[in-house]
């Protein structure tokens, strides 16, 4: 159930087009380079859906980073200011079965600390 006093949390309606390079580049440190073309291409098609903040960190086994990071904090400032953010990009990593957040970490970060139900606008792979 989600908060009485959350914000509403605004998402474009596809992601921004700098976020597929910064993807690329997390990307090519764990796969070859056709891979990860592969994927960024496989990501550009792919539609957005949703899933709660809190199902991402599980599924993804990260750690939850805290406001004082400068893109963290930047993040919380365009959710005040109800600004749209832009989908998440994520990877399902089946073999060690776990979900890669390309793109967007800090977005998720920052979300969670409104609302851990919030739904999350991303593409998945």
């Amino acid at each position: 159930m989600p908060k009485a006093n959350a914000i509403e949390i605004h998402w474009l309606p596809d992601v921004e087009e700098h976020d597929y390079p910064a993807a690329g580049s997390y990307l090519s440190i764990l796969y070859s380079d056709d891979k990860v073309a592969e994927m960024i291409a496989l990501l550009r098609g792919a539609a957005v859906v949703q899933f709660k903040a809190k199902d991402l960190f599980r599924a993804s086994q990260l750690s939850l980073l805290g406001v004082s990071n400068s893109h963290v904090e930047k993040d919380i400032k365009k959710i005040r200011k109800q600004k749209s953010l832009s989908p998440l990009l994520l990877v399902r990593d089946s073999q060690n079965g776990k979900v890669i957040i390309a793109d967007g970490y800090h977005r998720l970060c920052a979300i969670y600390g409104f609302n851990e139900d919030a739904l999350i606008s991303c593409k998945i792979i």
